[in-house]
């Protein structure tokens, strides 16, 4: 393939070498290993042998069904119960939007945190929600049966979808009982080869219950991101509500590990990874390597450094925007990003995905069947590949375009602006309202914001491309932005409702001119790109098929942010020429938040920052483990065999951002709250009395008064 000219337009580095030898190590001898697709299991092909011979315990159906139970899969995060009455353990990170909005006037729970210290205090959480899996079912055969009498392939799509909602009206009409509702999703997995009915209830009364300061939640903010040893305590707790208004009363929860885990411990970790890569082809990843992730870091760092000039310059409005939380999320897509783009150009990471996909390659060679049905998909999916490397400019000229929080409003409102005046009359209503809809960005983020997007035409187009041409108007793009906002009326949404009431949108305004000018090619490109990766999913779904007929169950499924069960074992690391211990301590903690005087990153909450007495400054903060996590493991569970929660995942190090091609368990770590780091924290610094209780009890405990009744 010759996908290297966007890495190099972007001014992305690409490897030194590319060579059949790099370090000393002869890439032509590197070899895949047996677990490089990973340990994210499902629940409906359960290890049972692998855990039974690894770690020596009898892990039957019902221990599947125990640790399965408990665990909760809440929005973009996992949770699991960790009480008889409905409680829920969580990271902070996974509730921090929902803490600002659930602050009422005058305060600033983000900041300060949150405990609710009676029953009454637990506060709702408006459009929130909380899914258990109760059932799972394997549809496979069902699924792909009716894919395959599928003549006319337009039609496929229209016979899926009418296979799922057999399948789910099926299944919703025999798992009826208990929470709010019950919802049927069909999961494909083995990126199609195979497809899973998962049932699950879902819980809509949810409430916060605590929450941390953010400073302690996300203690070295950034630049710990993705590092470690690490020093953060980021948990909150939930509670689910039964339709009754009570707490939720439920069978199955994870019982609170004080006494922890040690170094060599086994641990369990079930939560929802978000979608991987590992299956994927060679020649998709150099798509990846070359393309894609090339746009997606260049997007990410050009407005991730507009947001935070803005937030400099105006701090207090930008904190009235929600500018720190939006920006948190940014950086964190992209470190990751660019830890991805860093393993793709790992070479001996890609020599060992190519000596995986030759071993494909010869079983299914071996086998006269397969070879006659699947011998050329890997040769299909390269032509995709090379087709989607022509559109490779507008894939990053467009990327993320329109986008409400990274975006421009502007140039938002002139696509809806566009779109209103080409419409039909029987949607004009609804196309003007859009337009009427769309909220300003204060001036000097909009002009960044404006000025990237002008720099992205002229960079990945050129200056003399139409759409550039009509941006720019012969000026810079600093300069062309400043004049855009100066003289279109869809520049603010006062300007554009005045202009809609005095007749309408002026033809000739300069933004629905660069609208005229891009959104046919837009268009054309979204046409194709779209036919290209609908092609490419199916050809995905017939490698997910033969993979699983040569491996079957013995290669783990890509993540799809669909319940999992993954292991691993309690280890530190080699790193920076030294060790990295399994554990870091409150002590550790403090050794930052002093060698770091000033910093904003290391700064401690007021509460914090003389330590409390009782508070034990050796007990465990944060630990480290072997086992496959992912985005979207953030808030799992981790627990012993005995299935006591040790733990909450909240990240990986920067070693495992590599997760999303490959599983390499000497290199990668997933980073977790210590369960003990959590009730000392509630015991001896908030005063969370009824929560420690009710962790140690199983009792609940209405207010702090009943708890310290208890205790005392």
């Amino acid at each position: 393939m010759k996908l290297k000219v966007l890495a190099l337009v972007v001014g992305l580095s690409l490897p030194n070498t590319i060579v059949a030898q790099i370090g000393g190590v002869d890439l032509d001898t590197v070899q895949a290993g047996p677990l490089d697709n990973g340990k994210m299991w499902t629940f409906e092909y359960p290890p049972t042998q692998y855990f039974a011979e690894t770690y020596g315990f009898d892990a039957t159906a019902d221990w599947f069904e125990r640790a399965r139970m408990p665990a909760l899969r809440i929005p973009g995060c996992s949770a699991a119960f960790v009480s008889p009455f409905g409680l829920v353990a969580t990271n902070h990170h996974c509730v921090r939007g929902t803490v600002a909005n659930v602050s009422r006037e005058g305060e600033g729970l983000l900041d300060d945190g949150f405990f609710a210290a009676s029953i009454e205090d637990e506060r709702p959480i408006p459009g929130y929600y909380a899914d258990q899996l109760i059932a799972v079912e394997d549809v496979s055969e069902e699924v792909l049966a009716a894919l395959d009498a599928v003549v006319n392939t337009t039609e496929t799509e229209q016979v899926r979808e009418a296979t799922f909602e057999t399948i789910q009206a099926r299944l919703k009409a025999v798992n009826t009982s208990g929470g709010d509702s019950v919802w049927v999703q069909i999961v494909p997995l083995y990126n199609g080869g195979r497809y899973s009915a998962y049932v699950f209830r879902r819980f809509t009364d949810v409430r916060l219950v605590f929450a941390v300061e953010l400073q302690i939640g996300f203690f070295g903010g950034d630049p710990d991101n993705f590092t470690y040893p690490r020093y953060q305590l980021d948990f909150a707790f939930l509670r689910a509500y039964g339709e009754n208004g009570e707490p939720y009363e439920t069978d199955f929860h994870f019982g609170w590990g004080f006494d922890g885990v040690e170094a060599g411990d086994a641990v369990f970790i079930i939560g929802n990874p978000g979608p991987t890569n590992r299956l994927n082809t060679v020649t998709q990843l150099e798509y990846q390597r070359y393309v894609s992730v090339p746009a997606a870091v260049a997007f990410r760092s050009s407005r991730l450094n507009a947001m935070d000039e803005y937030r400099r310059a105006f701090p207090e409005e930008a904190e009235a925007l929600g500018i720190r939380n939006r920006m948190f999320s940014l950086s964190n897509s992209l470190k990751a990003n660019t830890g991805r783009l860093e393993a793709l150009n790992d070479q001996v990471i890609m020599a060992r995905r190519r000596d995986a996909e030759r071993r494909l390659r010869e079983e299914i060679e071996k086998r006269p069947g397969l070879e006659d049905h699947y011998g050329d998909l890997f040769e299909q999916m390269e032509d995709v590949q090379n087709r989607k490397e022509i559109l490779a400019a507008a894939t990053a000229a467009f990327g993320m375009f329109g986008h409400p929080t990274y975006g421009s409003s502007t140039l938002r409102r002139a696509i809806a602006a566009f779109n209103f005046l080409n419409a039909d009359p029987d949607s004009n209503d609804a196309r003007r309202q859009d337009l009427l809809d769309i909220r300003d960005l204060p001036y000097d983020l909009e002009r960044r914001f404006v000025t990237l997007r002008f720099l992205d035409f002229e960079r990945y187009f050129g200056g003399d491309h139409g759409i550039t041409v009509a941006a720019l108007n012969g000026m810079e793009p600093a300069e062309a932005a400043v004049a855009l906002l100066g003289r279109s009326n869809l520049a603010s949404a006062d300007r554009t409702a005045a202009a809609l009431a005095a007749g309408g949108i002026d033809p000739d305004d300069w933004a629905l001119q660069i609208m005229n000018a891009m959104l046919p090619i837009y268009g054309e490109y979204a046409r194709v790109m779209n036919g290209l990766n609908a092609r490419e999913r199916t050809l995905a779904s017939d490698l997910g098929r033969v993979r699983f007929e040569v491996y079957g169950q013995s290669v783990a499924p890509d993540a799809t942010f669909s319940p999992r069960i993954t292991d691993g074992v309690v280890r530190g690391y080699e790193y920076n020429g030294t060790l990295a211990p399994p554990y870091t301590t409150f002590y550790g903690m403090y050794n930052r938040f002093y060698g770091h005087s000033g910093s904003v990153d290391w700064a401690l909450p007021e509460r914090w920052q003389t330590p409390p007495a009782g508070l034990n400054l050796s007990t465990p903060l944060n630990f480290i483990s072997t086992a496959d996590t992912y985005g979207g493991n953030s808030g799992s569970p981790a627990v012993t065999r005995d299935l006591e929660l040790v733990g909450l995942n909240f990240d990986r190090n920067i070693d495992g951002l590599s997760r999303d091609f490959i599983y390499l368990p000497e290199r990668g770590r997933n980073i977790m709250v210590d369960a003990r780091a959590v009730s000392e924290a509630l015991d001896f610094v908030y005063d969370a009395d009824r929560i420690v209780q009710e962790l140690r009890t199983g009792r609940l405990y209405r207010s702090e008064a009943e708890a310290d009744a208890i205790r005392h």
